[in-house]
């Protein structure tokens, strides 16, 4: 299915076939497609790059197809990242984090720091986390061969 090039995101770089490998949901996903492109919401002299998750109902191209700029969807690897790290050392905290110093970590990113830490406003934290923690470990597989093939690209670029 062609990604559309007529909408306010225009497509550059394009996977159109990523159904077929959309984590669990493989062959029968609703994310149809991935674009890099001209955001939608540029001001005249002004161009952002988005990254864009192209959803089809089956019928029609979705209204929930989401973009991102591109520093957000890398912050939301490193998000992943850190979160896959706390959550393979957690066994050593009875709740599977410290209760008393809820930060995973500070990085360092413009001069500040995103701050990463476990929901503790989450009144479910207790039972969440849990069903969280499961859940990274049932696509640990999916999720390591991502991550693997990240980390050669970075390399390969001189990361």
């Amino acid at each position: 299915m062609q990604i559309p090039t007529s909408l306010k995101h225009k497509p550059v770089i394009v996977t159109e076939n990523y159904e077929n490998v959309d984590g669990r949901a493989a062959y029968h996903s609703d994310a149809k497609g991935l674009s890099l492109g001209l955001a939608q919401w540029n001001d005249r002299g002004k161009v952002d790059i988005s990254a864009k998750v192209w959803r089809h109902t089956g019928k029609k191209w979705s209204r929930q197809s989401e973009e991102l700029p591109l520093h957000r969807v890398l912050d939301m690897a490193i998000l992943i990242c850190r979160a896959q790290q706390h959550f393979r050392e957690a066994y050593r905290y009875e709740k599977l984090y410290d209760i008393e110093n809820p930060v995973i970590d500070r990085v360092g990113l413009q001069g500040d720091a995103m701050t990463v830490a476990v929901c503790k406003d989450n009144e479910k934290i207790d039972e969440d986390i849990q069903l969280f923690n499961q859940a990274l470990s049932d696509d640990d597989e999916l999720i390591g061969e991502r991550l693997r093939t990240l980390s050669r690209i970075l390399k390969e670029m001189g990361y």
